[in-house]
């Protein structure tokens, strides 16, 4: 049998008890899946799932905002700090 090793990880209580639940149900348990995981992020020599940046609809709708007040010549930008902060505080 190969030699083991402990590894330690900090999580969100939460997220391990959603976790454990559904190992449970695959029949897993933490351990199980863990190594699981992590041989095949071995064998593909990455992450073994896509990971995208797909933005939720609150922050495409700040982006937009953002991209709309960059637009407007009305609105009034800032090179210096200090000058913004006297503005904000106004």
């Amino acid at each position: 049998m190969n030699e083991t090793t402990n590894v330690s990880i900090r999580i969100d209580v939460q997220l391990k008890k959603q976790a454990e639940e559904l190992f449970s149900d695959l029949g897993l348990n933490m351990t199980t899946a863990m190594t699981m995981f992590l041989r095949q992020a071995v064998r593909s020599q990455g992450i073994p799932f896509e990971i995208s940046r797909i933005p939720n609809v609150e922050t495409i709708a700040a982006m937009r905002e953002a991209e709309t007040i960059a637009r407007d010549p009305n609105v009034r930008g800032y090179t210096d700090l200090d000058v913004l902060f006297k503005d904000l505080k106004a």
